[in-house]
C-alpha cells in the first residue's frame, strides 16, 4: 500500500516505515505531524484518486531530524563583460519517517495553542506637572538704536557724493578758460610781427632821403 501526498508544496510517493527528506517543517525532533492533502492511494490494486484531494485520507509521520541538504553551486557569467559570480546554497531539510497511512475516516487532531497569561502590572498614573508661570520678558530696544545710527551714515554718504560731483565740475571750468585764452595769445603774436616790418621800412626810407639830400 502506498500513497501520493503533498508535503510543503512537493508531491511524494510514501509507504509505511519509509523515510523521506522534505523542505524544512515546523516542529521539534520526535514530534508527530499529519498531512491531509492525499492525492492518491493504492491499496492492493484498488486505486482511489482524489478530486483533487481524497476526503478522509491522511498520512501520519514523525520528525527524525532537521538538517541541511547537499551544497549546490550557483555560477553566473556574462561573456565579454567580465562578469562572474559564484555562490553556494544548502537547502534546509527535515527528515521524516512515515508511520501510518489512513484511507478513510481520518480526523485531523486539533492543536490547541497554549496561551500564557502574563500578569500586567497596572501602570502608575503620572501626575502632570503644571508649568510655572513665566515672567514677562522685556523687549530689547537694540534694533531701534541701530536704525538711528544708520541714518547719519546715509547723510554723510550723500554729502560725499555732492562733494565729489562739485570737485569733478571745477576742473572742467578751468579747462574751458585755458582753452579760450590760448588761441587769443596766438592771434596777437602775428600782429606784432606785422608791425615790425613797417617800422624798418620807414627807417630805410628815411636813410635814403638823407643820402639824396647830401
Amino acid at each position: 500500500m502506498y500513497a501520493i501526498v503533498d508535503i510543503a508544496g512537493q508531491q511524494f510517493k510514501v509507504e509505511k516505515d519509509t523515510k523521506v527528506f522534505v523542505h524544512r517543517l515546523e516542529g521539534i525532533e520526535g514530534s508527530k505531524v499529519e498531512f491531509d492533502k492525499v492525492l492518491l492511494i493504492d491499496n492492493d490494486k484498488s486505486v482511489v484518486v482524489g478530486t483533487p484531494v481524497i476526503k478522509g485520507a491522511m498520512v501520519k509521520a514523525e520528525i527524525i531530524d532537521h538538517m541541511k541538504g547537499d551544497k549546490v553551486i550557483v555560477f553566473k557569467k556574462k561573456r565579454r563583460k567580465g562578469y562572474k559570480v559564484k555562490n553556494g546554497h544548502r537547502q534546509h531539510m527535515t527528515h521524516l519517517m512515515i508511520s501510518e497511512i489512513i484511507e478513510k475516516g481520518a480526523q485531523k487532531a486539533e492543536t490547541k495553542a497554549v496561551k500564557e497569561t502574563k500578569k500586567v502590572a497596572p501602570k502608575a498614573t503620572a501626575t502632570k506637572k503644571t508649568p510655572a508661570a513665566k515672567a514677562p520678558v522685556e523687549k530689547k530696544t537694540a534694533p531701534k538704536a541701530t536704525t538711528a545710527k544708520k541714518a547719519p551714515a546715509a547723510k554723510a554718504t550723500a554729502e560725499k557724493k555732492t562733494a565729489t560731483k562739485t570737485a569733478a565740475k571745477k576742473p572742467a571750468a578751468k579747462k574751458a578758460t585755458t582753452s579760450t585764452a590760448k588761441p587769443a595769445a596766438k592771434k596777437a603774436a602775428p600782429k606784432t610781427a606785422a608791425k615790425k616790418p613797417a617800422a624798418s621800412k620807414a627807417k630805410s626810407a628815411a636813410k635814403k632821403a638823407d643820402d639824396k639830400a647830401k
